[in-house]
């Protein structure tokens, strides 16, 4: 890639990801309220997302074959946990993650 084509590529990329950005508070400035369909979006979007990622998290687990799937299942469970109990997303995704990885070690 020549130098101009990589500074207009950069200069794309930093556009884009600005439009992104900003886009939601020139559209719905503070003090209007938003159209009926974006407050419902954003009442579902969050879960249909999680659902989405732990789909995708699990979709190639074999339950054929050692370890049986058993340390994705255990962290996803020690996710759902630690959330209903704190209630903190970080807390959350680093106790499932921990789980899951020291599991994978001690199951290798």
């Amino acid at each position: 890639m020549t130098v101009p084509q990589l500074l207009m590529t950069v200069a794309l990329v930093a556009l884009t990801t600005a439009l992104t950005r900003f886009t939601p508070f020139w559209l719905f400035p503070a003090g209007r309220q938003a159209p009926a369909f974006v407050v419902w979006l954003e009442r579902r979007l969050p879960r249909a997302v999680m659902v989405m990622l732990v789909v995708y998290c699990l979709k190639d687990i074999s339950l054929a074959e050692s370890p049986f799937g058993l340390p994705a299942l255990m962290g996803v469970a020690v996710t759902a946990g630690l959330h209903l109990w704190r209630r903190r997303m970080t807390l959350s995704i680093a106790g499932g993650t921990a789980v899951y990885m020291a599991l994978l070690r001690l199951m290798a």
